[in-house]
């Protein structure tokens, strides 16, 4: 089975979490709380295929207002893929980076949007991570992971590396590149690329 997620293309299997397939292809997704159902940064807006995926659960109902589910938002790390079809997404992070570089102006009103939607459904959000049960240590352990990942993430961004035959060398990209070294784009990383844009 595939799976677009930002504009790239991946094999899946049948059962895996969106958010797990996201990380695994290094893919721009949040996920602080390691995937836990707690930070609610790795949501996703299915483009095609919800079909193709797990029916919304009582959590996400918790979590995500009805406006968002309407414009097909869902939560990557309770969201699996269950069927064979198209499935496109694209993740909240990946959405405000396309809008941040074509209208910046923009953001101020989609930031808006998302806290309203989040204070909305605050009450339900807190009385269902109430009610829930921890492994604590392994929570700690997500968490942690995911912070680390995060901040990998930045550091990447700041000393970006640029694949050379098969090697990955740091501190040779250019800025233009880092959208695609993030996303483990090799074919636009190349030294000889690197140069030219420079240039």
């Amino acid at each position: 089975m595939r799976i677009s997620i930002n504009n790239h293309t991946y094999e899946v299997q049948k059962g895996e979490r969106l958010l797990d397939i996201a990380r695994s292809n290094h893919e721009h997704i949040g996920y602080f709380c390691g995937g836990n159902s707690i930070c609610q940064t790795c949501y996703v807006k299915v483009l095609e295929g919800s079909e193709c995926l797990s029916a919304l659960s009582d959590e996400e109902k918790a979590i995500l207002s009805e406006p968002l589910i309407d414009e097909g938002t869902r939560m990557a790390c309770l969201t699996t893929v269950e069927k064979e079809g198209e499935i496109r997404v694209v993740s909240l992070v990946e959405e405000i980076k396309r809008s941040f570089e074509t209208n910046p102006l923009q953001l101020t009103e989609y930031a808006a949007k998302m806290g309203w939607e989040s204070l909305v459904k605050l009450p339900d959000t807190m009385r269902l991570q109430a009610e829930r049960e921890f492994d604590l240590w392994l929570l700690i352990s997500d968490v942690i992971s995911g912070i680390g990942n995060a901040l990998q993430l930045l550091a990447n961004a700041f000393v970006p590396g640029c694949t050379v035959d098969g090697k990955t060398i740091a501190g040779v990209c250019t800025p233009f590149q880092l959208s695609a070294f993030c996303n483990g784009n090799d074919e636009k990383s190349t030294h000889a690329e690197s140069e030219g844009i420079a240039a």
